[in-house]
């Protein structure tokens, strides 16, 4: 059965640092590229950062240089280290891995970043 289940999400005051994880089962995980997907209220659902197969990083200019995406293959595993969080971060996050026609969700992780 494929699985992508997130977790690490919470409430945390701007500047924080928070880390998500994305844990897969049920498929070859290291063949696919992963994306950290986030979603705010009334907002359409935005691409956060991604990781290849091979471990090319892409971000998103709102995170460039604050997050961090990363793989564990022996641990079907993906993080996303958000550092210095601001409130306009605040979203639900979703992972998403993606192979050719292939594409599974997980169930998404809140983050709500405010004092």
């Amino acid at each position: 059965q494929v699985q992508l289940v997130e977790s690490g999400g919470g409430l945390v005051q701007p500047g924080g640092s928070l880390r998500l994880s994305c844990a897969a089962s049920g498929f070859t995980f290291s063949t696919y590229t992963v994306n950290w997907f986030r979603q705010a209220p009334g907002k359409e659902r935005e691409l956060v950062a991604t990781i290849t197969a091979a471990a090319n990083t892409i971000y998103a200019d709102s995170v460039k240089g604050r997050f961090t995406i990363s793989r564990d293959n022996a641990k079907s595993t993906v993080y996303l280290q958000m550092n210095s969080l601001k409130p306009e971060d605040t979203a639900v996050y979703y992972c998403n891995a993606k192979k050719d026609w292939y594409a599974y969700w997980g169930q998404g992780t809140q983050v709500t970043v405010s004092s």
